[in-house]
């Protein structure tokens, strides 16, 4: 999620499993070829097994990109074809592309070609065109023309050797529509996701949209191989650690205990204690932090805390311990 999952969320969001796979923000090819790639694609061994989201259309520019993240270390490369907002379509990247099934096929194989790590693509059900009278309509419904283009689509990519897709099972409506109204409107269709696993049961298929329970994810992996999280894992992020709980339960296997908040905010101090001595910002680590106590007792002042302690002149990472004991 672009401007949440920098390098000091995803180092966060390790504490909660050492398995769950994480995506670094949208980055996009061209940046990352002109700006400081360096900085760009900075990240820690612990973040590890953690995946590059790119942004782009010019397969030669998501050739290239994608091979400096294998040469930084990153475990797997991803293509967004999910993002409706109007300021990445102006970039002819993200949902948009899913109008471009042959382009996006040749970027996965130019990817491909530079690099051995898996090459998977994140998309939507299908787009409508926003600012229409039958706008509305369209988003609600899904006929059988778009589930074939939507088949197109995913069929072109896995031809070309994408090693998995990630599909939000919602249409995203280009122009007209916010980012939120994109992810609240347009009705979950889970049930072209489960259609989609057995069409193509070669294809690994991770499903997204929606998910606000550990229970719901272990339903949903009834269907498919695999359940990305995203705000909810963000303003909730206990329940990546829920998640995977129910899912050894699911197995059979032990599920172990939920990490405590003493032993992840003393995790997260001795983090922000390095990163400071870089001149790294207290404040840019404790935002991503503040839904650790969700739902829980001392949540609002924890988030108060940190907030607003975070930003005073002499804060250091004695306020993450000093925020822990308001979970004691």
């Amino acid at each position: 999620m672009m401007d949440w999952t920098d390098r000091h969320c995803r180092y966060f969001l390790r504490g909660f499993s050492p398995d769950v796979l994480l995506y670094t923000e949208m980055l996009t090819a061209s940046a990352i070829l002109r700006g400081d790639r360096d900085a760009l694609l900075e990240f820690r061994s612990e973040e590890h097994p953690v995946a590059l989201q790119l942004g782009g259309s010019d397969p030669n520019y998501l050739a290239h990109a994608a091979r400096f993240g294998a040469e930084a270390g990153y475990d797997e490369i991803n293509l967004n074809c999910g993002c409706p907002s109007d300021k990445v379509q102006a970039g002819t990247f993200g949902a948009c592309l899913m109008n471009q099934p042959r382009l996006v096929a040749e970027g996965v194989a130019a990817m491909i070609d530079e690099v051995d790590v898996p090459v998977t693509v994140k998309l939507r059900i299908g787009t409508v065109a926003g600012g229409r009278p039958d706008t509305e309509q369209r988003v609600q419904g899904f006929t059988p023309a778009e589930y074939d283009a939507l088949c197109d689509f995913v069929a072109g990519i896995f031809a070309e050797g994408a090693d998995a897709v990630v599909v939000h099972a919602r249409k995203a409506v280009l122009g007209g529509w916010s980012p939120k109204e994109n992810r609240e409107i347009p009705p979950l269709r889970y049930d072209v996701v489960w259609r989609l696993k057995q069409d193509f049961p070669a294809l690994p298929i991770i499903v997204n949209g929606g998910f606000r329970t550990a229970e719901q994810s272990v339903v949903a992996l009834e269907h498919c191989d695999g359940v990305m999280l995203g705000r909810e894992a963000y303003h909730r992020p206990m329940i990546l650690a829920e998640t995977m709980q129910a899912i050894a339960r699911a197995r059979g296997e032990e599920p172990g205990s939920l990490p405590t908040v003493s032993a992840l905010m003393e995790r997260m101090a001795h983090y922000a204690e390095q990163e400071m001595r870089r001149g790294e910002r207290l404040s840019s680590i404790t935002r991503h932090m503040l839904g650790l106590l969700t739902h829980t007792p001392g949540a609002r002042e924890f988030r108060r805390l940190l907030s607003e302690g975070s930003r005073e002149r002499d804060a250091g990472p004695e306020l993450l311990r000093r925020a822990a004991a308001l979970a004691a």
